[in-house]
């Protein structure tokens, strides 16, 4: 079963290798990744799509929240949710089969956003369900090249999920020197 994770980190050099060695020596397969600023400063936040059974997916937050440069992990499978894809697909065009993509565009509810006298690129969001049949329904007309970038999600609503816990970030020497007695390494 696919299990997607929010992981809200640092925004630092080097986290993003920290959290997916932690999937490689865990022998996780990360299935999607995506990586973006929040709407806080200072923060990012990774949706990873793994594909695990119940009790992986618990081991695998449990193992997130050890690393240093998480704050938050929510898994967001179960939960209400909304998850997105996005493409860009570029498909070999001319002439009659021209209007037919076209066509299609319009079906999918997708947008061109280049055009040129050979080919044309298709700009498209949704589900990865949707990308796969567009992408499926343009084949014939010859996809040159598909770049997509992995699903993101959010849960609905206005509150994080139950079960999440947030840590707070150590922007200074003093909090370091703090009480580290629920600090984990």
């Amino acid at each position: 079963m696919l299990h997607t994770f929010a992981v809200y980190v640092d925004n630092k050099p080097g986290v993003l290798n920290r959290v997916s060695s932690l999937f490689r020596r865990r022998a996780f397969n990360i299935e999607s990744l995506t990586v973006g600023h929040t709407e806080t400063p200072g923060v990012s936040r990774m949706t990873v799509v793994v594909d695990t059974d119940e009790y992986g997916a618990r081991r695998l937050e449990a193992h997130l929240y050890k690393l240093v440069p998480c704050r938050r992990v929510d898994n967001i499978t179960s939960a209400p949710s909304i998850s997105r894809d996005l493409a860009l697909i570029k498909v070999a065009a001319t002439g009659d089969a021209r209007t037919h993509v076209m066509q299609l565009v319009d079906v999918y509810r997708a947008r061109i956003v280049d055009v040129s006298p050979e080919s044309l690129v298709i700009e498209t969001t949704g589900t990865e369900d949707k990308i796969d049949s567009l992408v499926e329904v343009l084949r014939p007309y010859g996809v040159i090249e598909l770049v997509r970038t992995g699903r993101v999600a959010m849960a609905r609503g206005t509150l994080p999920p139950r079960h999440a816990r947030v840590r707070p970030a150590m922007s200074s020497a003093a909090d370091i020197s703090g009480d580290v007695s629920n600090c984990s390494v």
